[in-house]
């Protein structure tokens, strides 16, 4: 007998499911369930289809070659009988079987299984909220609500928008409204946008998209939407603005109540607990995507992050162990990417909070550095801040913030992280270089050096919110500035005092050897060359700023 498999969901997971089995095993008999109207298309790529970047809905459901997914090409190309606009309504584990009906009819259809693979992904969030069902709030988690925003913006009736959310939902999003002309202005309940990053490299983030008018108010609830049929305002903690229209951008949650109703076990982040084969407490049945809860895999814990990548790897982890294979899903780092205007914001592994949290005594360094050859045309600076385990000097996590080509740099931190590689190790990594793609010594590297640098009490960093902090309580230090005269004279970070780095030596009169000396230039190499002049002529009190003028996320003094 053929072995039978259904599969619910049929946006990411479950279709990667259906056509590995098929590969491996072309006699099996494979059934996709799907609620909705559309299959295999790709939602990570609404906001640009909403932006008018990507220009056909088709092209994001279409193969690489322009192919429709839809059901004859399942048909045809996979022999996968796809169900679309079919909701599965019950799991009946005694009898191997599930529960469906299809849109419109009242009659239900009872599909057997040899073995079930649920991939029916995640909700959006919506708030308790009065009048959070008025028209023209959208959740921009489906093809629906893209088509509906859409809509507006081509009838030009939404130019005043509210995202409720700053993470990566509501950040991405921002920037195709943005191009469409409309005003907008994000409402963040935490104290910074994408927490995903640590305060001052998201702060570095919010400034780049307030200088592409922008409005982003952190620290903010939002208590109600305004409006009588649609929505025409939205009510904060800190006053009423206008809005044609509402993204809710608040998170997602796994859509686990078919799952629940089998008494499938769930996990403590309300996913549906699975084990490193994918397989549920229910030996016969799977569960891949956005519906899992998966597994931090430096700390061994629960955790939840939703992302297309993940649900594909898992897909094809599960389509394995169905045909009797063995492989593993071990886990993730919640390595994630996204674009906003011109900047490309990248992490991966353990944030300094996280860390921290977790018991780890870490040192941090943040490093900006041209993404190729300075020289070459489209040379692009990256902000790379690197997380270090001081004890056993391993990396923990990166981040990357900037119009370079910080991706590149994130999928090198993640391959370090889960080989449990020591900075000094990745400080010898054989990577590749030519001007038009890398500086001889790649940013990731320097960053990593400079790690060490401070592993090995050769520099003594600061950052720049602890710079900030004793501007503020007005500690007696001298804030030095080692860059030229016309760089000082275009940006000046406050109560700084200039003495240009070539200029030092010849003046070191002028600096006090009683006080701490800070110093910095744009990025703190020149900084940090400065600090060594200043421990050569007997400075003991010296260290350098972090990322210099260029990282500071705070206001500049002109």
């Amino acid at each position: 007998m053929p072995l039978k498999v259904v599969i619910v969901g049929g946006v990411a997971a479950g279709p990667k499911v259906a056509a590995k089995i098929m590969r491996l095993n072309p006699e099996a008999e494979v059934t996709v369930l799907e609620q909705g109207k559309f299959l295999s298309y790709a939602g990570c790529g609404l906001p640009y289809y909403v932006s008018g970047m990507v220009r056909e809905q088709k092209d994001l459901m279409s193969t690489a070659v322009g192919v429709v997914r839809d059901t004859a090409f399942f048909q045809k190309v996979k022999n996968v009988r796809v169900l679309n606009e079919t909701e599965a309504i019950e799991i009946d584990r005694a009898q191997k079987r599930v529960r469906a009906r299809r849109l419109g009819e009242t009659a239900d259809l009872w599909l057997p299984y040899d073995k079930l693979v649920l991939a029916t992904g995640a909700r959006p969030v919506f708030p308790p909220l009065p009048n959070v069902k008025l028209k023209n709030v959208f959740t921009l988690h489906g093809m629906h609500d893209a088509e509906a925003i859409k809509t507006l913006l081509a009838q030009a009736k939404a130019r005043d928008v509210v995202i409720i959310g700053g993470g990566l939902i509501g950040v991405e999003t921002t920037e195709a409204l943005v191009h469409c002309g409309c005003r907008v202005t994000i409402v963040e309940m935490l104290p910074q946008i994408l927490g995903m990053l640590d305060w001052e490299m998201a702060r570095l983030v919010e400034r780049h998209m307030e200088s592409h008018g922008v409005k982003i108010m952190t620290d903010t609830q939002v208590t109600a939407l305004e409006g009588d049929d649609r929505v025409c305002g939205v009510s904060t903690t800190r006053g009423s603005l206008p809005a044609d229209m509402v993204i809710l951008a608040i998170g997602v949650r796994p859509n686990v109540d078919l799952a629940r109703a089998a008494h499938l076990a769930l996990g403590p982040t309300g996913g549906i607990q699975v084990d490193d084969t994918l397989r549920t407490n229910d030996p016969n049945i799977y569960a891949v995507g956005d519906c899992v809860e998966g597994k931090n895999l430096q700390t061994g814990q629960p955790c939840y992050v939703p992302l297309g990548s993940t649900a594909n790897k898992q897909g094809r982890v599960a389509a394995i162990n169905i045909c009797g294979g063995q492989d593993r899903f071990p886990g993730v780092l919640g390595s994630a990417v996204c674009k906003v205007f011109d900047f490309c914001v990248a992490r991966t592994g353990l944030t300094e909070k996280s860390a921290r949290q977790h018991g780890h005594e870490i040192i941090t360094v943040v490093v900006p550095d041209f993404d190729r050859a300075h020289y070459m045309p489209g040379s692009q600076l990256i902000m790379l801040k690197l997380i270090v385990d001081a004890p056993t000097r391993k990396l923990m996590g990166a981040q990357a913030v900037g119009p370079g080509a910080g991706d590149k740099r994130m999928d090198v931190a993640a391959m370090a992280i889960t080989a449990g590689m020591t900075v000094d190790q990745l400080a010898k990594a054989d990577l590749c270089y030519a001007p038009p793609y890398a500086t001889a010594l790649d940013n990731i590297i320097t960053a990593a050096n400079v790690a060490r640098n401070k592993l090995d009490g050769l520099v003594s960093g600061i950052t720049a919110m602890e710079v900030k902090q004793r501007l503020d309580a007005k500690d007696d230090f001298v804030f030095l500035d080692v860059r030229s005269p016309a760089e000082h004279q275009q940006e000046r970070l406050p109560h700084s005092v200039l003495i240009p780095l070539g200029a030092l030596r010849s003046r070191l009169s002028e600096l006090p050897k009683e006080k701490e000396i800070v110093a910095f230039c744009k990025v703190s190499l020149r900084g940090y060359e400065a600090a060594k002049i200043l421990q050569g002529a007997g400075y003991t009190r010296v260290r350098v700023m972090d990322g210099g003028v260029v990282a500071w996320p705070f206001e500049k003094a002109g």
